[in-house]
């Protein structure tokens, strides 16, 4: 599913007009970007956990020509499933948990 396909399914579930649907959707996103630049973390009960994680500068080596380099260090955003979430997606075709 691509953002447009979101878009037109909150759209359609909702009843309203998808200009109305992308603004939510764009909003939400926005929502979430500006938390994760904020260093906060943002949790949606039933969907999962967006967290902030820094990662620590360290050598590395260019696999092209096996030069050591420097990798900076940087932020991450991690995603972790809620456990309602990662039960739907091992459910099998018949109901039960895989």
């Amino acid at each position: 599913m691509n953002t447009m396909e979101l878009i037109e399914r909150v759209a359609a579930e909702n009843g309203v007009a998808k200009e109305h649907a992308r603004k939510i959707v764009d909003s939400t996103f926005a929502a979430i970007i500006a938390a994760a630049v904020a260093g906060d973390g943002v949790a949606l009960p039933g969907f999962g956990r967006f967290k902030v994680k820094e990662v620590a500068g360290r050598q590395g080596r260019n696999p092209g020509t096996g030069e050591t380099i420097t990798i900076l260090a940087s932020r991450k955003l991690n995603f972790a499933a809620a456990k309602a979430l990662r039960e739907a997606l091992n459910q099998t075709p018949g109901g039960t948990t895989a």
